[in-house]
């Protein structure tokens, strides 16, 4: 008579180390704390440095002709970068873990900051993304806050249901606890950001979420699914939105556009990219910085960068972020836990995705939808927060795994 064995029940993750977002650790492994990735910095540093000049040189024509000051630009960016690195050395030596404590208050304080913008906010152009900070005249876009917090919520949730989402040996849990719940967190985001009607700031806090979703270990027809899902409301949404319909139509028929001046700053920075060269025409030596690409220390700056600098001058910056990227990859490899690894994905794909979608912008490869480049563009409170983002890399390369 055979004897039947009971089934062995699902084991339950300790909800002690879940509370601390934290993941049973190898035997041959060991969390060794030490100083911040001296590689992480110095490819920071070089990429701030290499903007700050980027700006100076893509700003003065402009700053003088609109400002009276040719260096109203680069005074105002070197400002904000010295506040900038200060607050990622601060943050880079602060633990990690205090980042996870409040990961839930800082994305619900960032979605009412996004429904105030729908009230209180200042417009530029069709878009309403902007808050002035009471008393001291800056403003902030709180789309750009969001991105850190839609990486901070997902990487919590993650590590704390990593094995219900992934490991489960329910039927549904996986669906439930891997693609539904941490789907919600983004539309969230993506919706709140989608009112104000920046779409490509909804883009990348989609992109950034699915790269966190699959990194945890989400299936990859899951994440198929949702962004195919997620293109056809986009496209829905644009179709209500008179802008964004005639932005793709001069994308896609810029000869039906080009004598009535709305394609002139995509067409002025193609002109830009083309003149570069191999070498360039010399750094400072641009000619359609001069009143012919709007603003060119936003976000067309890259292509004063091919101007200038030529091919090689290209090349540089996107070897730059590939280094970055790389740097990154080797942090989250060695993360103490998932919730670190989570974030430090989060965030250099952040940076990545953002990158990427400026230099195609400025190529002509995708419709104009004001995307700033990291590090390169103009813009103070922007910067800060991408430093305050790279001191949390820095801080969590502050804890690694190590060989015994």
């Amino acid at each position: 008579m055979n004897e039947q064995r009971p089934v062995p029940r699902e084991r339950k993750p300790d909800q002690s180390k879940i509370a601390a977002g934290a993941i049973i650790k190898p035997q041959d492994k060991v969390v060794i704390k030490g100083g911040m990735d001296r590689a992480m910095l110095i490819i920071v540093i070089l990429l701030l440095c290499y903007g700050s000049v980027m700006v100076f040189s893509a700003s003065y024509a402009y700053a003088l002709s609109s400002r009276g000051d040719s260096f109203y630009f680069i005074k105002r960016q070197v400002i904000w970068a010295l506040v900038g690195v200060t607050a990622m050395l601060i943050v880079a030596h602060l633990d990690y873990k205090l980042f996870y404590k409040f990961t839930w208050t800082y994305y619900g304080i960032v979605c009412l900051l996004l429904l105030a913008v729908l009230v209180f906010g200042i417009s530029a152009g069709d878009a309403q993304r902007w808050l002035v900070i009471p008393g001291v005249g800056f403003t902030v876009q709180p789309s750009e806050l969001m991105k850190l917090g839609l990486v901070l919520a997902l990487a919590k949730y993650l590590s704390i249901n990593e094995e219900r989402a992934f490991n489960s040996r329910k039927k549904w849990y996986p669906v439930k606890y891997g693609l539904l719940f941490p789907m919600g967190i983004v539309l969230l985001a993506c919706g709140l950001v989608a009112l104000e009607r920046h779409f490509s700031g909804t883009i990348i806090l989609f992109l950034i979420g699915v790269v966190v979703i699959f990194v945890a270990g989400g299936r990859l027809n899951w994440i198929l699914g949702a962004g195919g899902a997620f293109a056809a409301a986009i496209v829905l949404a644009i179709s209500f939105v008179p802008y964004a319909r005639q932005r793709i139509d001069i994308w896609l028929h810029p000869e039906n556009y080009s004598s009535q001046g709305e394609v002139w700053q995509t067409l002025q920075g193609l002109n830009a990219v083309g003149s570069g060269g191999f070498f360039g025409v010399g750094l400072g030596q641009s000619w359609q910085k001069h009143m012919f690409v709007s603003q060119p220390q936003n976000d067309f700056i890259f292509s004063i960068i091919c101007e200038e600098l030529g091919f090689i001058g290209a090349l540089s910056v996107i070897a730059l972020f590939i280094a970055f990227v790389w740097r990154g990859l080797v942090i989250a490899s060695r993360a103490p836990d998932t919730y670190s690894r989570l974030v430090v994905v989060g965030i250099t794909s952040k940076i990545a995705v953002q990158a990427i979608l400026n230099m195609l912008v400025v190529t002509g490869m995708i419709p104009n939808t004001g995307i700033s480049l990291p590090f390169f563009s103009y813009g103070g409170s922007s910067l800060s927060i991408l430093l305050v983002e790279v001191g949390i890399i820095l801080s969590i390369s502050r804890y690694s795994y190590r060989e015994k």
